[in-house]
């Protein structure tokens, strides 16, 4: 039985585990007959795919107990941002999966999901998501020593010398756990507040409504700017099989059915297992192609051939083409390029245009055949656009999952288990209340507001050591490998003058400083602390205060202080990203604004090495203060950033979810 085994240590010369994704039963069942090692899924609470089926605890008991009899481990994704009220839900959760699933690994990114298993009694691995965003060598060792977690999920868009030095950086008994195939997000995991700036329903609960996709104009035609590719390695993957640390490799696609997961899966099990065959090779290529994902780039796998990830034609719609539809309005048909199944589900267009729809195939279609198509809507499906396949169930699948069906056992009765979090006792510290405004470049801040500064080379060289020394440096919330060495110069040349206050956006940039009491170092918002368990884990890695998330309600945010062991800061103002990528389409001007159909705009502009995408309002719960003060709240916060001059701020109440609620 898997449970407890050590195949994840760094150390252990096997080959690296194919992790495949289920977002429901069949799809579990289809990477089971596919050869998986491991499967990967959520609950129907706490997944960072709630459009995902998802699994009940009895569903997962009964498949995890026919995985683990043919030796494949199941790793379950608790992998959401946690608001205080989640903790005893999510705790009781997994006193369940211990007693009934006895997973083998725990997916999360929220930092109190560690202390929630110890009080719930898991006994799984932990392992990082991507959403936590460990994206620089050295943060390995800090996320190791706080958190505990035997694997960290890297992220999407590394290079494979990147990889290499994260493996490097490895220490003992940690493992690398890399994505080789599935979607892509244009922002950075973890970095991502669109959807929720644009309506309440947060990526990092799992609810994104992927705004990323849409339309949007910026003086010519709508186009979409930042819908990606899939990531496919293919070939490549075979690089990776050389690099020891690496022991899983990750297939994307919780949302997808067990076609797609048989295939991919199939495929790069091939792939590993080949050798040099060609023929084998190009099996598992030929299993790719007909996967029906959507079209593959390598991205930054190679850094000497780096893709763009945003096709120059804008589309990226999943399915394998199958042809276009012909005839008039009410005589519309398609003649497919290959036989069309019962039951294949096809697309007729691309989302976000009028001709597209949904059909379902009711009977079996030769190739050359005639297919009766229905529009979607009065004007939909039109003469010429192109239909896709993106779904389909060949009886040879069929009938594996049915015999896998069949070797279930019964399935067990469950209740909900009674747990109550311990949480911490709330700090009892009341300083006065202060203010930071924070800027790209270093300023002398109106009155006695505190004056914060985001760390650059421009920066750092812009000030004086003395200038320096009054000022609260901020970190950048993303470190890549190759910028790793830089940032850490320049913290390095702060501490040398002397300077004592820090910013950090996200809990394992402590590796840059000494364990040194002489230091306060706050963690900011992008560490996207949001629940008493979290605070706590961060007073316990030596942090001296913690600015909560922005992305909260109000009620959660007032709730906070309760039982806070830290002083705490928020957002009060400013301009906040809907998210930060590492990518920017050539075709979008950066420093202009575009604007989505329903006429939200925004712009794009870039620091240091990162791209920063700007609504154009701001953030502002000065309004609320008071009642945030009262409550505990002790450092209130101003982002400033340079408006360029072609964008002109609207005036909207900038509450972002305050009333709203966060989803």
């Amino acid at each position: 039985m898997p449970r407890n085994s050590s195949q994840n240590e760094c150390e252990t010369p096997s080959a690296p585990l194919i992790l495949a994704p289920a977002g429901g039963r069949d799809a579990f069942l289809a990477a089971l007959a596919a050869g998986a090692d491991a499967v990967y899924c959520g609950l129907k609470a706490f997944s960072a795919r709630m459009a995902a089926q998802n699994f009940s605890v009895a569903e997962l008991a009964v498949l995890t107990r026919l995985a683990h009899d043919r030796g494949v481990r199941v790793h379950v994704a608790l992998n959401t941002l946690l608001k205080p009220e989640d903790l005893d839900h999510a705790g009781s959760l997994l006193v369940q999966l211990e007693k009934q699933v006895q997973p083998d690994a725990l997916i999360f990114q929220d930092p109190a999901v560690p202390a929630l298993a110890r009080q719930a009694g898991l006994r799984a691995e932990l392992h990082l998501s991507t959403l936590a965003n460990l994206s620089f060598a050295r943060g390995l060792e800090g996320a190791r020593k706080q958190l505990g977690v035997s694997t960290v999920v890297l992220p999407r868009e590394l290079s494979i010398d990147e990889i290499k030095a994260m493996a490097q950086a490895c220490p003992p008994g940690l493992a690398l756990e890399v994505f080789i195939h599935g979607a892509l997000c244009y922002a950075v995991s973890g970095r991502c507040y669109w959807s929720s700036w644009f309506g309440g329903k947060s990526g990092l609960r799992g609810r994104c409504v992927q705004p990323c996709r849409r339309l949007y104009t910026q003086g010519g035609p709508p186009r979409k700017f930042f819908s990606c590719q899939d990531l496919s390695l293919d070939v490549l993957v075979k690089v990776l099989a050389g690099i020891p640390a690496v022991r899983v490799w990750k297939i994307e696609g919780r949302k997808k059915g067990p076609h797609y997961v048989y295939y991919t899966t199939r495929a790069y099990r091939l792939l590993r297992d080949a050798g040099r065959d060609p023929e084998t090779k190009r099996t598992a290529l030929a299993l790719l192609e007909r996967s029906l994902g959507r079209q593959a780039t390598h991205y930054h796998f190679l850094p000497q051939r780096p893709q763009s990830p945003i096709p120059a034609d804008g589309r990226t719609g999943s399915g394998l083409f199958v042809g276009k539809v012909r005839g008039e309005q009410q005589a519309l048909c398609l003649v497919p390029r290959e036989a069309l199944l019962t039951g294949d589900l096809l697309r007729l267009g691309f989302e976000d245009e009028t001709a597209h729809g949904i059909q379902r195939v009711g009977k079996f279609v030769p190739k050359g055949g005639r297919l009766i198509l229905k529009p979607a809507k009065p004007g939909g499906a039109l003469k010429g656009v192109p239909v896709f396949l993106i779904d389909r169930r060949e009886k040879a699948l069929a009938d594996m999952l049915a015999e896998l069906e069949g070797a279930l056992g019964p399935p067990q009765a469950t209740a909900a288990a009674a747990f109550q979090t311990r949480l911490p006792a709330a700090s009892g510290c009341k300083p006065d209340a202060a203010e930071m405004q924070v800027h790209r470049m270093p300023v002398r801040p109106p009155g006695k507001a505190a004056a914060g500064c985001w760390i650059s080379a421009g920066a750092v060289k812009a000030t004086s050591p003395g200038a320096a020394k009054r000022l609260w440096w901020w970190l950048p919330p993303v470190v890549w490998p190759d910028t790793e060495k830089i940032l850490g110069q320049q913290v390095a040349e702060l501490l040398g003058w002397g300077v004592g206050r820090f910013v950090l956006n996200a809990p394992w940039q402590t590796v840059f400083f000494p364990q040194s009491g002489r230091l306060r170092l706050w963690a900011g918002p992008f560490c996207n602390i949001a629940n008493p368990l979290a605070l706590q884990m961060l007073a316990d890695a030596g942090f001296s205060g913690a600015v909560a998330s922005p992305e909260l309600a109000g009620r959660e945010l007032l709730a906070l202080p309760d039982h806070s062991p830290l002083p705490l800061g928020i957002v009060l103002a400013g301009h906040w990203p809907l998210c930060i990528s590492r990518v920017a389409d050539e075709s979008l001007a950066l420093e202009q604004p575009f604007e989505s159909p329903k006429g939200e705009t925004a712009w794009v502009t870039r620091h240091d090495t990162q791209y920063w995408v700007y609504p154009e309002w701001r953030l502002d719960l000065s309004a609320k203060k008071e009642e945030l003060r009262q409550t505990g709240y002790h450092l209130f916060i101003h982002l400033n950033e340079p408006v360029p001059r072609p964008v002109r701020l609207k005036q909207r109440p900038g509450l972002w979810n305050w009333d709203l609620g966060l989803k």
